[in-house]
């Protein structure tokens, strides 16, 4: 009788841990709930919207996403493009998609890091190493994606501030909170 209950405990206890780890945390498979992560605050000209950014799946984009940000490269900057149901994606100095910073980085694929709603990717040519510094925040799933752009962060919170987004909207202020 003993051995019963120790089982159907074992059971009741994996089924709790089945469901937990089913829960908006694992939206994008493998979140970096290991360590506190660093997160972006995006000050808009529409409201604030925030986006965890994955320090131990993608070092060398957030790193470059957070220099760009301390340096006050992304403040005053505009949304410059716009896919209803795709993407929101800013961050050119130039405002038409052309622009980038003065340095590239290369692409950087985690498999577990997934292109789903308020997923927050790097922008880049048809050259894999050719990210800079424009980003962008997937509106829907856009698993199509996967494997091809690297996938850095997740929106945390304002994701109806993200929704609201569109051309020539401004971040007016982007900051880094560890």
């Amino acid at each position: 009788m003993k051995a019963m209950h120790m089982k159907k405990l074992a059971v009741f206890l994996a089924l709790i841990l089945v469901i937990g780890c089913t829960g908006n945390d694992a939206v994008i498979e493998g979140s970096d709930k290991m360590a506190e992560n660093p997160t972006a605050v995006i000050l808009t000209s529409k409201g604030e919207f925030k986006f965890e950014l994955y320090e131990k799946r993608a070092p060398t984009t957030v790193a470059n996403f957070i220099e760009l940000a301390k340096s006050g490269f992304y403040d005053v900057l505009t949304f410059h493009r716009y896919d209803p149901g795709f993407v929101i994606q800013g961050g050119d100095p130039q405002g038409d998609g052309t622009g980038g910073s003065d340095k590239t980085i290369p692409l950087e694929i985690h498999p577990e890091l997934k292109h789903v709603e308020g997923a927050v990717g790097m922008a880049r040519s048809q050259d894999p190493n050719s990210a800079s510094s424009q980003f962008y925040v997937a509106l829907a799933d856009a698993h199509f994606l996967d494997g091809n752009y690297a996938v850095f962060g997740k929106v945390t919170g304002g994701m109806d501030v993200v929704m609201s987004l569109r051309v020539g909207d401004r971040m007016e202020k982007v900051t880094i909170e560890q």
